[in-house]
């Protein structure tokens, strides 16, 4: 097993250190396209709640669900792996993350982390902002379309309201 540490400067590589850190904590999986999911509901949910982004990177609407292009590629070398074993995860990879935030991140983990990618694919590819961004291409064309923070905020909030 290798264990390669993650470079952080990033704010949206804190957030994926987070999630990868909290999966070895609680030993479950989490693969690059899960990571891809549980980073689109942080932002997703933060924009929705806070009026405030996560992270400034936009999200895309691929063929498997909402992926960050710059994540991915950080990550695609380990295929369908389990990062959790990949990584040696710090405090200082996660040292930007403020209290309010972790809070969140620990609510999306406490949702969305009990599932697994597939599930969490099926489960982007059903809600709007995804449809909105894939809107007259074919189930598998490829797309750089970018998911719309306005329409993440409009449909989460009509969830939130609705809970």
């Amino acid at each position: 097993m290798t264990v390669t540490s993650l470079n952080t400067s990033d704010k949206v590589f804190q957030i994926a250190a987070y999630f990868i850190k909290k999966s070895q904590d609680e030993k479950k999986e989490i693969t690059n396209k899960k990571l891809q999911k549980l980073l689109y509901y942080a932002q997703a949910w933060s924009y929705t709640l806070r009026d405030q982004k996560m992270f400034d990177n936009v999200i895309e609407a691929w063929v498997h669900g909402p992926a960050i292009r710059v994540v991915y590629r950080k990550f695609s070398d380990y295929k369908w792996s389990d990062l959790a074993n990949k990584f040696s995860i710090t405090n200082s990879n996660i040292s930007k993350i403020t209290t309010d935030e972790k809070e969140l991140l620990d609510k999306i983990w406490e949702v969305y982390g009990k599932y697994t990618a597939t599930d969490l694919e099926v489960l982007t590819h059903s809600e709007e902002p995804w449809q909105k961004a894939r809107e007259g291409l074919e189930p598998y064309q490829a797309s750089n379309n970018v998911i719309k923070l306005s329409c993440m905020k409009s449909f989460y909030g009509k969830r939130q309201t609705e809970a």
